[in-house]
């Protein structure tokens, strides 16, 4: 734990996080001695369980934004840290992500205690591969409803090597919010795939994979991270569903 407590992460058990979730305590948590999480908000518009893309944890500048302007926007947001990424900040150096089966199966767990402990109804959702991770969750097991922040439909420049076939099963209300010009996915790209009708997508004006604009449009990241994050509150509005257990 020393690089979480360096960080401000108090130490407390499930219980005790439980607690803080129904009243809406902000922070930042170790929960029993082995999940960071942070918890930002109130769930005016939803709960959300969030993960992180490959190469940057909750901690990242786009995680700490879109939790921010989640919460403004009426969700309560709880980011984590997968097991890979709390080694690679303990140890200070960069490694690759475990096996996406693996991601999955941490994902699932987290979520499966969350929702035996609390009546709100929790969605997943995620960052790149977070999202992701949680999508091949929702289409393991039931859940309110998915939300994900930047698609990899393929990796950059393998526009053949697909991540779509899973989509199938994901039966809830599922929200990808894209940038047009992202690599991952560009939308002219994914106007060519078949989706599920329960999947929407929402395009960002001139975004990339991290919500960053072109210089000439204008506007900034913050702008579009904000943008992404009143679509993803609206749309949890519009899909109120009981929690999935």
């Amino acid at each position: 734990m020393p690089f979480y407590a360096q960080q401000g992460y108090v130490e407390i058990n499930f219980d005790v996080f439980v607690s803080y979730l129904q009243t809406g305590t902000c922070g930042q948590f170790y929960v029993n001695n082995h999940t960071p999480v942070t918890l930002q908000g109130l769930p005016e518009k939803g709960c959300l369980l969030f993960a992180h893309g490959a190469g940057a944890g909750q901690a990242s500048d786009f995680m700490r934004q879109f939790a921010t302007l989640a919460a403004r926007a009426g969700i309560q947001l709880m980011t984590f840290d997968f097991r890979y990424m709390q080694r690679m900040n303990s140890e200070g150096r960069r490694r690759p992500p475990t096996k996406i089966s693996q991601l999955v199966t941490e994902m699932s767990d987290w979520y499966a205690s969350l929702i035996a402990a609390v009546d709100v109804p929790v969605w997943v959702g995620g960052k790149s591969m977070g999202g992701r991770v949680a999508s091949l969750v929702a289409a393991q097991r039931q859940v309110p409803g998915v939300i994900v922040a930047g698609y990899p439909f393929h990796p950059p420049r393998s526009p053949d090597r697909l991540r779509l076939a899973h989509w199938n099963q994901v039966s809830a209300p599922s929200l990808i919010v894209q940038g047009e010009r992202d690599p991952f996915g560009r939308r002219d790209e994914v106007a060519t795939y078949t989706l599920p009708a329960n999947v929407h997508i929402e395009w960002l004006a001139t975004g990339d994979h991290d919500f960053k604009p072109m210089r000439a449009s204008g506007l900034r990241q913050e702008e579009l991270i904000q943008q992404a994050t009143r679509k993803a509150a609206d749309f949890m509005l519009a899909h109120p569903r009981s929690n999935g257990r």
